[in-house]
This record gives structure tokens, sequence and C-alpha cells, in this order.
């Protein structure tokens, strides 16, 4: 690949960008685990739980693309 440094770089800076943001991802991700693994027994089935458990999910699936792109953007 031929890239001059100047577009190199701003790869770079869009790479750390998206290194901060899958790590703030992942504390939202551990808050909302703190929140449901703190839901009352009897509400564990709640639609509530529920959401709590899909939004987990979904972070930590996004999350897990954000890495990747970040782990292919520095192999340019």
């Amino acid at each position: 690949w031929i890239m001059n440094k100047e577009r190199r770089n701003r790869i770079s800076v869009v790479n750390s960008r998206l290194n901060v943001l899958a790590e703030e991802l992942e504390h939202i991700k551990e808050e909302e685990g703190y929140y449901y693994d703190n839901i009352p027994e009897n509400l564990q089935g709640s639609m509530r739980a529920e959401e709590s458990e899909d939004i987990i999910d979904i972070l930590d699936e996004v999350t897990e693309h954000i890495r990747e792109v970040v782990d292919q953007l520095r192999e340019i």
C-alpha cells in the first residue's frame, strides 16, 4: 500500500478515536451488566430485564466490530 504520510496520520487519528469509543461502549456495557445483575429476582423475567440483556449483547457485538476495524486499520 502506498499512502502519503498525511493520510496515514489521519487514519491513525480516526483509529485512536474508534478505540476510545470502543472503550466507552465497554464501560457502558459494564454499567448495564451491573444493573442487570442487581435486578431483583421477582423482576428478572420482566421486559426491562430482557431489554437490559439485549442491550448488553448489542453493546458487546458493536464493541467487537469496532475493535476489528481498529485492528484492520492498524494494518494500513
